[in-house]
């Protein structure tokens, strides 16, 4: 009798685990990142999405992280981060950092997504990708100096290697803090996901 008491105790626990008199739990809405990782902000709590432009669940999710980043708490820091779990997936996680680097996200973020899930074009090479880069304004001067830059391995190195740290297996998945990992299978769907983003960072304010 005692053990089975000491069982439902530590299952209570774990039902309950996470925000005293909320629905998030531990168990069921997010998973906890142990080691916890380190981030990219000192002063702000930093949101993590990694993504892959190839992903119909991240090209689904998209529209919910645009209406997240308008009302997003003043505290959070959000960081795209493409997931590079295959080979195949490095030139799109190419494609979105020779972006940043060139502050052209908000140009050719949601055409990337669009060309691929709407226009059934693969954007599996070089050439394509510039030419919507070009498409959206860039130069082809611009995106033939950065696409193979230092600097553009350098951040696909450290995408690689932040994903297996995270414990991650799959996109789109959104890390708070470097603790929590979520996702829209774990939250109950993409109305949820960022419901559970936000409690996770009243947690960590």
């Amino acid at each position: 009798m005692k053990k089975v008491t000491s069982l439902l105790a530590a299952l209570a626990t774990v039902a309950v685990l996470g925000f005293s008199g909320t629905s998030v739990m531990a168990a069921q809405d997010y998973e906890v990142i142990n080691p916890a990782q380190p981030t990219t902000s000192k002063d702000k709590i930093e949101v993590v999405e990694l993504f892959w432009y190839g992903c119909p669940h991240c090209y689904k999710l998209e529209p919910y992280v645009e209406r997240w980043l308008k009302r997003k708490p003043k505290n959070v820091k959000f960081v795209r981060m493409p997931g590079m779990f295959r080979p195949s997936w490095e030139i799109h996680g190419r494609a979105y950092y020779t972006a940043e680097i060139l502050g052209v996200v908000d140009k050719v973020h949601r055409p990337m997504f669009e060309a691929i899930h709407e226009q059934k074009r693969s954007l599996s090479d070089e050439s394509s990708i510039m030419a919507l880069f070009v498409k959206n304004g860039v130069s082809e001067k611009d995106f033939k100096r950065v696409f193979r830059s230092f600097a553009v391995e350098t951040k696909l190195r450290r995408a690689k290697d932040m994903g297996r740290r995270y414990g991650a297996r799959g996109v789109p998945a959104l890390i708070v803090n470097g603790k929590y990992r979520t996702s829209a299978q774990e939250a109950g769907g993409n109305a949820k996901i960022f419901k559970v983003v936000n409690q996770l960072v009243k947690k960590e304010s």
